[in-house]
């Protein structure tokens, strides 16, 4: 989807949009959510020069079975129960994504992360509820690949015709290596320009070191 201009001699004409910059390790800044109350998808708009309102972010909490992904992921037994966290984000009435997060019951029970009130899970957001609880995120891995959408996400996300989705998988720890949040994101993948920034390792010095 695109805005519309008109040009003399060529009649009307669709400008595709620039998409959303999809920030790496630098979305998850502490001080952004600690410290301030920049979300993960307010710091991409922020990154985008683009504007916001947190009620762009819907929200809903339930207890469910969880998925053998999100089993192994916990290291849970297939079929325990976990909180399903879902959320669809929009930039005006665009969607732009899904994200459904997945607890277990003994991290989040009782907190705004299993409240279903529209917007972000109070100042901060979901990672400052934990971080509050006493699970200060650490570590994160990300999962990225590409698919074709089913056809509930091409109505979820008004997708266009042949449009494609990019798949998140999203594994969150603490420290001590806890695993507090998993969560699975699709993105339509038009609307997302995806940048990372971080310091190149170097192994072999760092073995010397040791």
């Amino acid at each position: 989807m695109g805005c519309t201009s008109s040009s003399r001699g060529h009649g009307t004409v669709v400008r595709q949009r620039v998409p959303l910059k999809r920030l790496g390790i630098a979305r998850y800044d502490k001080a952004k959510w600690r410290d301030g109350d920049e979300v993960a998808f307010i710091a991409d708009r922020v990154a985008s020069g683009r504007g916001y309102r947190r009620n762009e972010q819907t929200q809903t909490a339930s207890l469910v079975e969880a998925p053998p992904v999100v089993a192994a992921a916990h290291g849970l037994p297939e079929g325990a129960e976990v909180y399903a966290r879902a959320r669809l984000v929009k930039e005006g009435d665009q969607p732009t994504h899904s994200l459904t997060s997945y607890y277990r019951p003994e991290h989040v029970e009782g907190t705004r992360l299993v409240d279903p009130t529209p917007g972000p899970a109070g100042r901060g957001g979901g990672f400052r509820v934990l971080y509050d609880a006493g699970y200060e995120i650490d570590l994160m891995k990300e999962e990225l690949f590409a698919r074709a959408p089913t056809p509930e996400e091409v109505k979820l996300l008004q997708l266009p015709p042949g449009e494609p989705v990019v798949e998140l998988h999203r594994t969150t720890y603490t420290a001590s290596g806890t695993v507090v949040e998993f969560a699975i994101g699709v993105h339509a993948a038009s609307r997302f320009a995806w940048e990372y920034d971080f310091k190149v390792p170097d192994s072999a010095k760092d073995q010397k070191g040791q």
